[in-house]
């Protein structure tokens, strides 16, 4: 059995996501990967959720156990012996808490960085209101008002494309990547009725990224989660 290096709860994880030309992605795509597409398009998504109930190595840290993540990422797959692997590479993680990032950026060699973090969860009868903030200089968000009714994901739908990349690749040099696994069931999504998106990925990303101020999201979902594990890590090389 792999040993499971965290295991955790994803909640409430608010996801934008962007079509963007796959040219911007090149030198971003770790040794040994390539590119992944539905229906022929490249995504980029914006992504929100609550980390809870956490443990690294069945241990819960104290004031590591509920916390906030907002990362940017893209979608690769890694094909060996004819099967593919279907995962995504962080531009960058924000957390609120410096020993994450410690760990995960000399552990993983991940893009963590540590800012002021808040949300905001307001559940009513018949709606959601699910906000991520981080202060990067300014205040930055990401919010949804939803339906309380959960649906599930069709088969081949862009939802199970964005949600369904059970693994993660890291570049450690040009020719040599990281890859790990992360495990857990099949998601239901909560329809969206409006978001708001307060970011300025320039200032957050860099100038790679400075074009998504003048985009929309060609969708916005907000997933329910559920429990995930993180295995522990390999190189591909």
């Amino acid at each position: 059995m792999d040993r499971v290096f965290l295991n955790a709860e994803w909640r409430k994880l608010v996801m934008a996501n962007y079509i963007v030309d796959a040219d911007l992605l090149r030198k971003y795509i770790p040794a040994h990967t390539e590119l992944d597409f539905w229906n022929g398009k490249c995504y980029v998504s914006l992504v929100g959720f609550m980390f809870q109930n956490t443990k690294v190595l069945g241990l819960k840290i104290p004031f590591h156990i509920n916390f906030e993540e907002v990362n940017l990422r893209f979608y690769v797959k890694y094909c060996q012996n004819d099967v593919c692997k279907r995962g995504v590479v962080f531009i960058k993680e924000i957390v609120p808490r410096h020993a994450i990032t410690l760990v995960a950026n000399t552990l993983y060699n991940e893009h963590y960085q540590t800012f002021p973090m808040k949300h905001l969860w307001n559940v009513s009868s018949d709606k959601m209101e699910i906000s991520y903030s981080w202060k990067k200089h300014t205040w930055h968000s990401i919010s949804v008002v939803a339906d309380t009714r959960p649906l599930p994901m069709g088969d081949g739908s862009e939802e199970e494309f964005i949600t369904e990349h059970f693994w993660g690749y890291t570049k450690q040099t040009e020719t040599k990547t990281s890859e790990y696994e992360v495990a857990h069931p099949r998601w239901v999504v909560y329809p969206v009725h409006r978001f708001d998106i307060q970011v300025d990925y320039g200032q957050v990303y860099g100038s790679d990224f400075t074009f998504l101020n003048q985009m929309q999201p060609v969708s916005v979902y907000l997933a329910e989660g559920s429990e995930i594990l993180v295995k522990k890590g390999a190189n591909i090389s």
